[in-house]
């Protein structure tokens, strides 16, 4: 064992026994186990204690095999790998199977799953976010103004039009980690309902400037039809801002998402410019202010705001 590691760059080859994985004489295994290569003379319930020291200690396990006496392991690792010529046994155990000869799938698999980890993170945002958004602004705007501030039918074609437009965050170009990420959901969340709070101060400043400008208490269809713009630009441009741990110009998004951003933006300015029945049209200025204003708030104040906490916290993602 000791010879074939040197012959691929490894070092320190120790006998499974004497990193404490055989016996009980070793009072931290997981520092012993950390300290060397690779462990030599394992039997198959090594392999387990193996595993289950370095999860004991806080490490994030991935564990490969192929036969019968890997399954315990494979069952109990974060990752379970079994290879493609593996028994049933192990790759029933496993949580992927590798469907080509080597081990270079790993990389592969690894890349991806860092990629679809900040793919939920976008979608987690997004979500909280939008969700108090709505609920906050219709409550929050009808104690306040004493009208409905949103249609029945509004907020039907509001979600209609934005759930295409997540769905093409499955497309979206997105950078995985350099470094390991946790399922830990506490900082999505708490960005989320960060920027989501945010959102819902500044539509009601928009909401109050627009009632003194255009006079919106005196025509409530046309309030309604103005706050369903607001909530349309603020819901297209919170998803442009929340793809991206850092600030939303860091990458491009993908050709799919600024067709389904594009398409969907032209369909609701054109609903509330032109009007349908239920959704009473609005002047083409006002539409302008709006669509500025949401803007500038999602893509400078609430941008900034999440590339900063994002950064608090200390996210892998960010480079």
């Amino acid at each position: 064992a000791t010879e074939v590691a040197r012959q691929v760059g490894l070092r320190k080859i120790v006998a499974a026994s004497k990193a404490g994985t055989a016996t009980h004489d070793v009072v931290d295994p997981a520092a012993e186990i950390d300290a060397v290569d690779g462990l030599a003379e394992v039997y198959p319930e090594d392999k387990y204690k193996v595993v289950k020291h370095l999860q004991a200690a806080g490490h994030v396990v991935g564990m490969t095999g192929d036969g019968v006496n890997d399954a315990p392991a494979l069952r109990q690792a974060e990752v379970g790998i079994a290879v493609a010529d593996a028994a049933d046994v192990a790759k029933g155990a496993a949580s992927v199977v590798l469907t080509s000869e080597g081990l270079s799938g790993i990389v592969t698999l690894v890349h991806e799953g860092r990629i679809v980890y900040q793919r939920v993170l976008t979608w987690i945002i997004n979500k909280v976010s939008r969700t108090i958004l709505k609920s906050a602004f219709v409550a929050i705007g009808f104690l306040v103004t004493g009208r409905l501030v949103m249609s029945a039918l509004g907020i039907i074609v509001l979600v209609f039009l934005t759930d295409f437009v997540k769905i093409t965050l499955s497309t979206d170009h997105i950078e995985g980690s350099p470094r390991p990420e946790t399922w830990d959901m506490r900082t999505p969340v708490l960005v989320g309902a960060a920027v989501g709070g945010l959102m819902v101060v500044e539509t009601l400043a928009v909401l109050w400037v627009g009632w003194r400008l255009f006079d919106l208490g005196a025509h409530e269809p046309v309030l309604q039809t103005f706050s369903f713009q607001m909530l349309f630009y603020f819901a297209l441009f919170s998803i442009v801002s929340a793809r991206e741990r850092r600030h939303f110009w860091a990458s491009w998004p993908s050709g799919t998402l600024i067709a389904a951003l594009c398409l969907d933006g032209v369909a609701g300015t054109a609903l509330s410019i032109a009007g349908i029945p239920g959704l009473t049209p609005v002047p083409w200025h006002q539409t302008v202010f709006v669509l500025v204003a949401a803007m500038t708030c999602s893509l400078v104040i609430n941008d900034f705001a999440k590339a900063a906490l994002f950064r608090r916290a200390g996210s892998p993602g960010l480079t």
